[in-house]
């Protein structure tokens, strides 16, 4: 259900939808399934950090130990991103995503000093979860601007965690260590499961299954197909793609993870340094990870495969329509605002738990507004939010090594720039390949040029990412069409 504009004529909704159609043709890439379309960027993206790395002479960009610190700094954003998410999918702006993955940081310290590790997260969570609570009833029940309650949040949050951490503990801006944390796991490969390592015919004979799986896929998991199905066992049936899809993706990872120590031996363009990768997202990853990125496809079930979820984002689209088929407006934008605090909360509580192993005041240091742009940069979809927190997370990382290393960003940008040039030929935008031309060029100059980035510009990378990305994504956005509209109950539309 969306809102539609009463002066659009029909004819030019059928143009705009030919212009989308011939746009789509012209562009082989968007005719892809959609997970074929994320791994398509993900191999570019290794052959364009491979190409930089052989230029450079710089081996930190594909390190095992590079890409660990990435994933561990892409968790709070991510979960600050997807709580985003809940809450803007439901017409909720929720710029308090910071004050309650500062609530998190909080509760969850506190929790884990008091009772233990895994109760400090559920503390940390249900923390957040209160933020977001707060910030449902002054917008819902109250009629609040969502900015301006928003940002009471963030104000609110840091008061009251500096007021409760000087009370509790003594002191304004630190609690005491945390006596322990979560533990630790390493990601199982398939030799892990079934008892051997898969080697020589057993391989091939694994690699063609998969194959024969993945054609099976797209050929009999069709919609088209899956329909009857999903009418004579609903509501069961309703989920039989998405678990068929999720079973060959998990086969999948799980040969990838088994084959990434001998890829990276292999000292080949591109595949040794993949399997670094491999490694290194994957060797002794925290539990508080683990629950981090299986929020993602777990989110993605619930918004766009139950009746809950189709309700819930009805409400962002057209609360009044929503309203007159029986949905409960208000008590779905409560319920999706405040699972946006508690993601926001887990959040918090992975700062607390990966790396200071205490509360700090400023802890959060932004997170939660450059997880609301890594949001927006993924069309408030849970696929393109965890590469865009991701794209954040690895520019942070980035801003940790040295100088030296760094600079050879510049030189992925261009390289990347390279490869946009490409596509946008092929698509016929020859005014935005020009543009995208002189951009590189001039990243190129400043690489040939200089032998490192000016510190200044180094620890403000991520922020400089994220002003250019919500710059360049502005143009192929589509929010929910009521995020951010008041709704009173009963209101014509």
């Amino acid at each position: 259900m969306t809102v539609v504009d009463p002066d659009t004529t029909a004819a030019d909704t059928v143009a705009s939808a030919a212009d989308a159609e011939a746009a789509r043709r012209r562009d082989p890439i968007a005719r892809l399934p959609v997970s074929v379309r994320f791994a398509l960027y993900a191999v570019v993206f290794v052959f364009v950090l491979t190409a930089a790395e052989q230029i450079s002479g710089q081996s930190r960009l594909t390190a095992a130990n590079t890409w660990a610190s990435a994933l561990k700094l892409t968790i709070p954003i991510a979960l600050a991103a997807l709580g985003g998410l809940w809450a803007e999918r439901a017409g909720i702006v929720n710029i308090g995503l910071e004050g309650m993955m500062i609530l998190g940081t909080f509760f969850g310290a506190w929790g884990c000093i008091q009772f233990g590790p895994w109760q400090g997260v559920l503390i940390g969570v249900l923390g957040g979860a209160v933020g977001g609570l707060v910030h449902a009833i002054a917008v819902v029940a109250f009629g609040v601007d969502h900015i301006v309650s928003g940002v009471a949040v963030n104000i609110l949050a840091a008061g009251v965690t500096q007021f409760l951490n000087f009370d509790w503990f003594g002191s304004t801006n630190q609690s005491p260590r945390l006596p322990e944390v979560v533990g630790s796991v390493r990601v199982p490969g398939l030799h892990d499961l079934l008892g051997a390592r898969l080697t020589g015919p057993s391989l091939l004979v694994w690699l063609a299954a998969l194959v024969v799986l993945a054609v099976a896929a797209v050929r009999f998991l069709t919609p088209e197909r899956v329909e009857p199905l999903r009418r004579r066992l609903s509501p069961v049936g309703s989920f039989a793609r998405p678990a068929a899809v999720t079973v060959l993706g998990l086969l999948g990872l799980l040969v990838v993870v088994d084959l990434a120590p001998y890829l990276a031996r292999q000292e080949r363009f591109g595949i040794s340094e993949f399997g670094r990768i491999v490694m290194g997202l994957t060797a002794e990853v925290s539990w508080i990870v683990v629950i981090g990125v299986v929020a993602f496809p777990l989110t993605t079930l619930i918004l766009w495969h139950t009746k809950f979820g189709l309700r819930l984002r009805s409400v962002g689209e057209d609360p009044v329509a929503a309203e007159s088929v029986g949905v409960n407006v208000y008590r779905m934008k409560v319920v999706a605002t405040t699972v946006s605090g508690a993601l926001a909360g887990l959040g918090g509580v992975s700062l607390v738990y990966l790396f200071a192993n205490q509360y700090r005041a400023g802890q959060t240091n932004g997170r939660g507004y450059i997880g609301l742009a890594a949001m927006i940069f993924g069309n408030w979809r849970p696929g393109g939010t965890a590469v865009g927190a991701g794209l954040f997370g690895f520019t942070d990382t980035l801003s940790l090594l040295s100088g030296q290393a760094t600079h050879a960003l510049l030189l992925v940008v261009a390289i990347g720039a390279g490869v946009m040039v490409l596509r946008a030929i092929i698509t016929g935008r020859w005014l935005s390949s020009l543009a995208i031309v002189a951009a590189g060029l001039a990243v190129y100059g400043w690489y040939l040029v200089t032998d490192e980035l000016p510190n200044e510009i180094v620890v403000f990378l991520p922020h400089l990412t994220t002003l250019l990305v919500l710059t360049f994504a502005s143009q192929r956005l589509r929010p929910p069409a009521a995020d951010g509209q008041p709704y009173r109950r009963g209101q014509a539309g």
